[in-house]
């Protein structure tokens, strides 16, 4: 599988161009691309067929123009991925709670939203983040996030290791769905299948009275759909932020205290 890393073009190019930082011409005819297009041309390539696939000459045909034009917008494929990363992550108000609705509703919100752009985006897991660049889609959600969480009690330090935790918990449900997938496509073998061909040894296995608590699992256990995966993430986040909930219950609000 492919593996792209956050960060690792030119660092000042990326920032300018997230952040429109750099000299526009104020005179001349308009020009017949943008950058937006390209960013949105480059996800959709993505989406489409992997980020194996993305590349500046895959980009160019997408828009029917000349690869090289592309370079007057964006150096490299490294810069773009880091626009890419900030483009689908634009903040939506109306998607989202009022903060004052309380931290546990944002997070619920964050986490929900985290799911849905890994399922809109499968290629995202595949970049490396640990260097992430700040762009403005990015901040407004970490603010989205931070204003839900004023008030909990919890210090600023804490309040970006909830934000880590439930990353951790989004992304690492949505790789786990992902492979599964992946895993399909790869052998041509579906996961009914897969499983029917372990059956045989299974009972066997069961047979002996060495697992009695898996040989006295209910039949419909294993059952796995859009409808498990979507109980399965719920009683995650669930358990997850009733844990949170505790913490800051103890700590009581607006008391940082050390853990």
């Amino acid at each position: 599988m492919t593996t792209e890393h956050s960060g690792d073009g030119d660092i000042s190019r990326s920032l300018e161009l997230l952040w429109g930082l750099g000299e526009r011409p104020s005179r001349g005819p308009k020009p017949a691309l943008s950058l937006d297009r390209i960013v949105d041309a480059a996800v959709a390539v993505a989406d489409a067929e992997g980020l194996g696939a993305l590349s500046m000459r895959r980009v160019a045909a997408e828009l029917g123009v000349g690869t090289m034009s592309l370079y007057r917008y964006v150096p490299g494929k490294a810069e773009l991925l880091d626009l890419m990363l900030d483009k689908i992550v634009e903040f939506d108000p109306d998607a989202h709670p009022d903060p004052s609705d309380g931290w546990r509703t944002v997070l619920e919100s964050v986490a929900r939203g985290g799911r849905r752009l890994h399922q809109l985006h499968p290629w995202l897991l595949q970049v490396d983040q640990a260097r992430p660049l700040l762009g403005p889609n990015t901040l407004t959600g970490l603010e989205f996030a931070l204003t839900g969480l004023a008030g909990t009690g919890l210090t600023d330090r804490e309040k970006f290791q909830v934000l880590v935790a439930v990353d951790a918990f989004v992304t690492g449900h949505a790789r786990t769905r992902l492979n599964s997938a992946q895993a399909e496509k790869r052998t041509g073998i579906s996961d009914e299948d897969f499983w029917k061909a372990q059956e045989p040894v299974m009972i066997k296995a069961m047979e002996t009275g060495r697992y009695p608590h898996l040989a006295a699992l209910a039949e419909d256990t294993f059952a796995f759909g859009d409808k498990e995966d979507d109980e399965i993430f719920e009683l995650g986040l669930k358990g997850l932020l009733d844990g949170l909930s505790a913490f800051i219950e103890r700590r009581g609000p607006g008391r940082p205290k050390s853990p």
